[in-house]
């Protein structure tokens, strides 16, 4: 379902456009402690190499910043801040403060400090200047946006010439028999294990048609396109399960 002025979806249900982020900030409170260990759980260890690959991608440098929207318990910023370096800053953004809570408390116990800095923020309306960053990331974040095109032009805005935006997202596999299993998997099992686990199997099964209400892989790059942004394009992972988007600001 497209997102209009009124009405967006939240997972399969359809609701008030103002009421989503509040539904999904529900969500995540919820799982925000069990998050890091359902993640494990639920792709067999494989986000690790999703988020791997992605870094790459990125290719950042001392010196240069670098905003991880959506950052959640910080898997990437702590990547980043190694990369950056001291004269380098990354800027680990959530719009939920129970995910920024948990990322924050997980990176100081690394000792991942000095470069780093919190801020809870909407990417609808990201709160920096104008041509600020060298490098944006959002991880398996932009499904749960309300208004994602909204998002997309303010990523955009913040961004430097030259600077580069990587989307990290579930998408559309590619092959049919990957989709049944991949369906089966995600209705049958991962909200048992969610209640299991977590104590929350709503919200696990919200996360699982979140990921089907997501645009594809073609209908976001277009997406990026219409935002601004040049030369985008999309590697597919997991055959299609997930998919790495890039866009870059001349």
């Amino acid at each position: 379902m497209a997102d209009n002025g009124d009405k967006t979806h939240f997972g399969y249900k359809t609701v008030e456009a103002d009421k989503k982020a509040e539904m999904v900030a529900d969500v995540f409170h919820s799982v925000a402690s069990k998050y890091d260990l359902m993640n494990d759980l639920m792709s067999f260890g494989v986000h690790r190499y999703w988020k791997r690959f992605t870094i790459e991608c990125a290719a950042a440098r001392p010196g240069m910043k670098v905003l991880d929207l959506a950052g959640g318990t910080g898997d990437l910023t702590r990547k980043f801040s190694q990369l950056v370096g001291e004269k380098g800053e990354v800027v680990l953004a959530d719009i939920n403060d129970s995910m920024l809570k948990v990322g924050r408390a997980k990176l100081q116990d690394q000792g991942v400090v000095s470069n780093v800095n919190y801020v809870q923020a909407n990417a609808e309306a990201l709160p920096f200047p104008d041509n600020h960053f060298d490098i944006i990331t959002i991880a398996f974040g932009l499904r749960n946006v309300t208004e994602k095109a909204k998002a997309l032009a303010s990523m955009q805005r913040v961004l430097k010439p030259g600077g580069k935006l990587l989307v990290l997202e579930f998408s559309k596999p590619l092959n049919p028999m990957m989709q049944k299993a991949y369906d089966f998997y995600s209705f049958q099992v991962i909200p048992r294990m969610g209640s299991m686990v977590a104590g929350d199997a709503e919200s696990y099964q919200y996360l699982s048609e979140s990921i089907r209400m997501h645009p594809d892989q073609e209908t976001l790059k277009q997406m990026m396109l219409d935002a601004g942004f040049d030369q985008a394009d999309y590697v597919n992972m997991t055959n299609g399960v997930v998919a790495l988007h890039r866009g870059y600001k001349f």
